[in-house]
């Protein structure tokens, strides 16, 4: 054997026109390729160590080997390799022609160099631009399936930058009940060819922790227009999606303190004369239904609003819109439901987007004071009211003292008929009082003065000498407390010198309404039989005075005594006023 062509073919696969030691001792990935780039004719240790072979053990290798696609030629670019552990590493190649001695076609040189994350999935070239927006890339593979991240996307996903790992281990990051949502997402636009986006909770592959992401992507497509991967960007958008959630917890609280209050809350926009009602208390307050949406200034104004309060309520606007922005008044609004008349409150503020420019819109709330208005009106009412009772009252007690001086015959007889005739004006008022409607049941003034003269059955009714006939009658104040005190004078009358001094005496008493007046005429009569022998009294007593003046004048009631003897007898006519519902706090 010619040891000499031994010699010659080493040094062609040596690396003839290189200096050894130089190719040797680089701190970069050389190699020497054939010139039809199937055969790797030799390899510097720097290139055998990146894919983790013994140096000199790629000598004569195949390309096709070597490339997990399986192409056989090498060419320039970014390129997957296969390392001696089965493993891909992206690696960038520069390939020229090597210094030709003239014999043959030249050899190939190509440097070899690691890929960085970034350049590895580059979507765009202003990456400056991304990295500030807090945007990382992303790429995804079609044939192998694989997904690789730049640097700021690994981070965002917990996972390594570069080729990280195949979608079906990466798509199980993202929150189950996610799954089939973005899995149409994708699909509609792929079926369009548009980009798409999504957001969803992601646990990240590093620390397990949850973070919300935004994605987006888009296709790519090869020479034979089949799709060959999609390539995209991924946002941290853990911070947005909170302040969002806070946002709407707050607005839920606000929303919730409003309905309580009984608020409604609308939004004025005034270049387009638009509002938005945004709770259902707006549209219970004007009679609206939800689908019929808010109106504007003008319809408030012109369909709404009262006649008489449009001048103050254009002023107050005008004013808010002209000094401080804030809007405070008050009107009547026609009820779109019922018609009826509804007094409303109404304050807003208005928001400029800068201060010396006009405002964009109004923010407010409406709450209707109607109830309110009544209540203290009829808080008025009553008041006055009051006012008349006491002087009433006062002038009623001034009478009893004078006329119950002027018929006693002593001190203890006029303490004794004075102390009865204030229990029962008392008593009188006290049944008003503890009645909602400030009335007087009839029927109960009569048990009240007539229980003490006489025995009261088991079942707590009077026992047979009275009789008590007639409907439920209520009294109003007006007139109830000259008739309760008449029916005081009856009752003592009786028990002195009428039918409860014996015990064989009786008393009747019926009454009805009869139609007439505002509400109705009362038809009282009082009847005593069975008891001593009556004759007209030879003077007229208080108690006389009180049946005939205090009946006639308060009462504008006809009455009528009969002193027969076999009992007294009263009729009255006693027309009854129409109930005030002013006066009821309850309405």
């Amino acid at each position: 054997m010619d040891n000499s062509g031994e010699d010659d073919r080493g040094a062609d696969l040596r690396a003839p026109g290189l200096h050894e030691a130089v190719f040797a001792g680089a701190s970069i990935g050389l190699a020497l390729i054939a010139a039809d780039g199937r055969t790797l004719r030799d390899v510097n240790p720097f290139l055998c160590r990146l894919l983790g072979y013994m140096p000199g053990s790629l000598a004569g290798a195949p390309v096709t080997n070597l490339l997990t696609d399986r192409t056989p030629v090498l060419a320039p670019g970014i390129r997957r390799w296969r390392r001696a552990d089965g493993n891909g590493v992206d690696l960038r190649l520069t390939i020229t022609p090597a210094p030709h001695d003239g014999r043959g076609d030249a050899d190939l040189v190509a440097v070899v160099e690691p890929v960085d994350a970034d350049e590895l999935v580059r979507a765009e070239q202003n990456r400056d631009a991304l990295v500030a927006a807090g945007l990382g890339e992303w790429r995804w593979e079609a044939t192998s399936g694989q997904v690789s991240l730049s640097r700021r996307a690994g981070r965002i996903l917990g996972y390594p930058a570069g080729r990280s790992a195949r979608w079906s281990t990466m798509q199980t990051g993202f929150v189950s009940e996610d799954h089939e949502r973005i899995h149409g997402i994708v699909a509609a636009a792929l079926a369009r060819r548009e980009p798409w986006e999504f957001e969803s909770r992601f646990t990240r592959g590093n620390d397990g922790m949850e973070v919300a992401v935004g994605v987006r992507g888009a296709p790519t497509y090869g020479a034979d227009d089949t799709l060959t991967g999609m390539v995209g960007i991924v946002r941290n958008v853990t911070r947005r999606i909170e302040a969002q959630k806070l946002l709407r917890e707050r607005e839920q609280r606000l929303r919730v303190a409003t309905s309580l209050a009984s608020l409604g809350i609308f939004e004025w926009h005034l270049l387009d004369d638009a509002a938005v009602w945004e709770n259902e208390r707006m549209f219970e307050i004007f009679g609206r239904r939800a689908e019929e949406g808010g109106v504007g200034k003008g319809e408030f104004l012109n369909r709404f609003l009262h006649p008489e309060d449009r001048p103050h309520v254009r002023r107050a606007i005008t004013k808010a819109l002209r000094e401080d922005g804030i809007l405070k008044v008050s009107g009547r609004i026609r009820h779109f439901g019922t018609g009826a008349w509804r007094s409303i409150e109404m304050a807003g503020r208005f928001e400029r987007d800068e201060p010396d420019r006009l405002p964009r819109r109004l923010i407010g709330v409406v709450a209707d004071v109607t109830d309110r208005l009544q209540a203290q009106e009829r808080q008025t009412l009553l008041i006055r009211e009051l006012h008349h009772r006491v002087k009433n009252t006062l002038a009623t007690v001034q009478a009893i003292v004078g006329s119950t001086a002027r018929t006693a015959s002593s001190i203890d007889n006029f303490y004794e008929a004075f102390v009865g005739r204030i229990k029962s004006l008392s008593h009188t008022h006290s049944v008003l009082t503890e009645d909602t409607w400030q009335t007087a049941k009839l029927h109960g003034l009569l048990v009240n003065e007539l229980t003490p003269y006489i025995e009261t059955e088991e079942d707590g009714s009077l026992e047979s000498r009275v009789s008590l006939i007639g409907p439920v009658v209520d009294l109003p104040s007006d007139i109830a407390v000259p008739i309760g005190m008449a029916i005081h004078e009856l009752t003592t009358n009786a028990a002195k010198y009428g039918a409860l001094s014996t015990r064989q005496g009786r008393i009747t008493v019926s009454w009805s309404i009869v139609p007439g007046g505002e509400a109705g005429i009362l038809q009282f009569a009082w009847c005593e039989s069975e008891g001593p022998p009556v004759s007209v009294p030879s003077r007229q007593g208080f108690g006389s005075r009180l049946l005939q003046r205090v009946l006639t004048t308060q009462v504008q009631a006809e009455v009528r005594s009969e002193y027969a003897p076999e009992g007294f007898r009263l009729s009255m006519l006693a027309p009854l006023p129409a109930r005030n519902a002013a006066l009821n706090p309850l309405v």
